[in-house]
């Protein structure tokens, strides 16, 4: 597995991904500006030329706001989603930040345990920041 920097034009597989994976996806044309925006990191997991998930962030000053972490189901539990975290923390570590942070649904208990696991602490809460369905956030973040 390689994990790097977004190309132009993957914006239609990643996609793809988000509507598989979250319920208010992120557009195709979103995605391509974001991969293109120099306020981001977007980076892709892949085997050969198969995308395997992606993760993201924008970055203010020395802060890091991680966007999404998505990986295609038959690929999850493979250590991939980490592998991305682990890249996101480099390339935060990279430019300095002081921080990465994000929100996660209070019952994704799965996306929880591997934050904590890598050095994610909850601090705080969002009531109701999720829909479809209805659901708190839980905001957590690592202090570099």
């Amino acid at each position: 597995m390689v994990i790097e920097e977004a190309f132009p034009g993957e914006g239609k597989k990643l996609s793809e991904l988000e509507r598989l994976c979250f319920s208010a996806p992120l557009p195709e044309e979103m995605l391509e500006r974001l991969i293109s925006s120099p306020d981001f990191i977007i980076l892709c997991a892949r085997e050969g030329e198969e995308v395997l998930g992606y993760g993201g962030f924008q970055f203010v000053l020395d802060e890091g706001y991680i966007l999404n972490i998505a990986v295609f189901p038959e690929h999850r539990r493979k250590n991939v989603g980490r592998g991305i975290m682990n890249a996101l923390e480099n390339k935060a570590k990279e430019k300095q930040l002081a921080f990465l942070t994000l929100e996660v649904r209070e019952h994704n208990g799965a996306a929880i345990s591997l934050y904590t696991k890598e050095g994610y602490n909850e601090v705080g809460r969002r009531r109701g920041y999720y829909t479809q369905p209805s659901e708190d956030a839980i905001i957590m973040t690592k202090f570099f």
